[in-house]
């Protein structure tokens, strides 16, 4: 993982986590939990705090238990968030439309987990169907995502093959060249997306070809930059026992 520690006046570790086209990040922790791994990561670019805990224990602690490493530490808030996301209580707050957790993350869990812990504060999120779309308007797609993620808000992509969403990745805010950076979780790898690739449905990420749906900052934001979060909120729900992995076989 590409931490970057920082040393504040007061003493006060932080911790500044990044991805870059090439670079590696956090791989899934089970074969259904690309979504909530996405998610985590996403939280990780934009919240200071989480990243630091995530990196060196520090801090307030979102998931409770024995947690040595920056990768156990991962993976147990990874577990959080897939349980979190399946639930009636999406993010903790609200009612949501319960999944079976064995399907992944449903678009409508990872649109409210953006909106209250994983993206930037006031962010607001829009789930959109691509699959639909002619070749012509996922190009128009793809350039709408340049934009949106263009402030600093990550975007989530459903993709998969002629018949259903099978994997999610995560969009990540551009670098101006107005080619989209995608952090895959299967391999951690931070890879190009070509708009050619995005519209002719050859996307080529893990086996995946498809966009189905995307989970992206909506158009009508009113606030280009809002400030970073700062402090931890603890897990609702969520002990230690209950924050464990349980791998599954297929997803």
């Amino acid at each position: 993982m590409d931490f970057r520690h920082r040393t504040g006046e007061d003493g006060a570790m932080s911790v500044q986590f990044g991805l870059s086209r090439g670079s590696f990040g956090p791989q899934q922790q089970t074969a259904v939990s690309c979504g909530a791994a996405c998610l985590t990561v996403a939280r990780m670019l934009v919240d200071p705090a989480f990243a630091t805990w995530v990196a060196t224990g520090e801090g307030a602690a979102p998931v409770q238990g024995e947690l040595p490493s920056p990768t156990t530490r991962f993976a147990a808030y990874e577990a959080l968030v897939h349980k979190r996301t399946t639930s009636m209580y999406a993010a903790g707050q609200g009612l949501s439309m319960p999944w079976p957790r064995a399907l992944g993350t449903p678009p409508w869990g990872a649109k409210r987990e953006l909106e209250l812990g994983a993206a930037r504060l006031g962010a607001t999120y829009a789930i959109e169907a691509l699959r639909p779309d002619s070749q012509g308007q996922l190009a128009v797609d793809y350039d709408r995502l340049v934009d949106v993620v263009a402030d600093g808000e990550p975007a989530l992509l459903y993709i998969g093959n002629a018949l259903s969403p099978r994997h999610v990745v995560l969009v990540l805010p551009g670098d101006g060249d107005r080619i989209l950076d995608v952090y895959e979780p299967v391999t951690g790898r931070v890879s190009m997306l070509r708009r050619e690739a995005f519209a002719a449905r050859r996307l080529g990420l893990a086996g995946w070809q498809v966009p189905w749906i995307s989970v992206q900052p909506a158009r009508e934001r009113a606030s280009r930059a809002p400030a970073l979060r700062t402090q931890l909120r603890p897990a609702e729900g969520l002990g230690g026992a209950e924050a464990g992995l349980a791998r599954v076989a297929d997803g």
